[in-house]
């Protein structure tokens, strides 16, 4: 089984009614070294300035990121390839972070 970190940045309070901006994720070893970052255009019209600007971007910056669906489906790949077995996922936020990623629960 490996230990994945994950961050999620968004431009909003509420998972569901906001975006996810970026999705940062390492596999917890001794190298530290099997990272991914996905950049993601917002899927929601709402969003909320001060939220948005802790992330670093603009919301022009923004609409010109990746397709969601796109960056999901590269992160499911990263998992399959760099994971053992279940991956247990962690974050400083799991209130926050991981129902952010509850889409990607279904695969595993």
């Amino acid at each position: 089984m490996s230990h994945i970190v994950v961050d999620v940045e968004s431009d909003g309070p509420i998972p569901g009614d906001y975006s996810m901006i970026c999705l940062g994720a390492v596999i917890v070893d001794e190298s530290l070294n099997r990272t991914f970052y996905g950049k993601l255009k917002p899927i929601s019209e709402v969003w909320i300035p001060e939220a948005l600007a802790i992330s670093g971007f603009s919301r022009e910056e923004t609409l010109e990121f990746d397709d969601p669906k796109e960056v999901m489906q590269k992160f499911d790949g990263w998992i399959k390839e760099n994971s053992k077995g279940s991956p247990i996922f962690w974050s400083d936020n799991n209130g926050y972070d991981f129902p952010s990623l509850t889409g990607i629960s279904i695969i595993f």
